[in-house]
């Protein structure tokens, strides 16, 4: 698989990504660094969880770069007032260029991707791509303004931004995309399918799921899944998938072409449906 990503300097296309790996070869240890002015976030949420377990498995690693140890001032500043005037600060280019130049210099072959809300958004399938890719990754979290232009002109190979709200840095959205890739990563999750059948990678919301006890408040478990008929359990499973999808984001299923397995429970619903509002 050869991937194309978007060249903030050129504002289209830039360069092939290519996977790391070879028909048969191992796969090594996804790499991601993050440079932030806030490392004890990241430090924290690399310590729990699925990432934590990754970590120790060898099947990812995870540091942090302090950008304030870049900095020449005592006061150890990494912003300033903008030029042209305006409110709030700018990141300042010397402390955070020198402090991707040492990412790059640990990790040569590694992307380096600035967190920011102009970037291309990042779905299940970006996920994927940089999953299936296995290059490492430097993820460069800005703060208060913004970063100088002239660092992303000439050290940024990509820009990501997880949704269309306004954050106070990139810490929370460099953590969303470690979590998400790390995920797709073979091993990092206990079942072997486990992400293949999460939401949205199937293009729809994930089923229903119940668990222990039988009956909470009045509420049974649907009698399906206690039934041991596993072809049964999975019609049912994917009608509640379909379902859900319908009534909470139905722009999932105008998206894609639908599977003649999902037009089939689909159309079962229907008649369902029918029913109950026939006169």
């Amino acid at each position: 698989m050869k991937l194309k990503f978007f060249s903030p300097a050129t504002g289209g296309a830039c360069g092939i990504f290519e996977p790391a790996r070879k028909a048969g070869q191992k796969r090594r240890a996804m790499n991601f660094t993050v440079l932030t002015i806030f490392p004890e976030m990241v430090d924290a949420f690399s310590q729990h969880g699925i990432v934590r377990r990754a970590v120790e498995s060898g099947t990812i690693s995870c540091r942090t770069v302090d950008i304030r140890d870049y900095t020449k001032d005592r006061h150890r500043t990494v912003d300033d007032r903008p030029y042209g005037g305006g409110s709030g600060m700018v990141m300042k280019p010397e402390p955070l260029a020198a402090a991707i130049r040492d990412a790059r210099n640990a990790y040569p072959s590694a992307r380096t991707v600035l967190l920011t809300p102009q970037g291309r958004g990042f779905t299940q399938e970006a996920a994927r791509h940089l999953a299936d890719a296995a290059e490492d990754l430097i993820l460069v979290c800005g703060r208060y303004e913004g970063i100088d232009e002239r660092v992303c002109q000439g050290l940024i190979d990509d820009e990501i931004s997880v949704g269309d709200y306004v954050l106070s840095g990139g810490e929370v959205p460099a953590m969303i995309v470690i979590d998400a890739v790390t995920r797709l990563i073979p091993g990092a999750l206990g079942g072997e399918d486990s992400a293949e059948k999460e939401t949205f990678v199937q293009g729809r919301i994930e089923h229903a799921h119940y668990t222990r006890p039988p009956v909470f408040e009045g509420e049974p478990v649907p009698e399906v899944l206690v039934s041991g008929n596993h072809a049964r359990i999975e019609a049912w499973r994917l009608e509640t998938s379909l379902v859900r999808t319908l009534l909470k984001r139905p722009d999932l299923l105008l998206e894609r072409a639908l599977t003649p397995e999902e037009k089939k429970a689909l159309k079962a619903w229907c008649r369902k449906v029918e029913t109950l509002v026939a006169d």
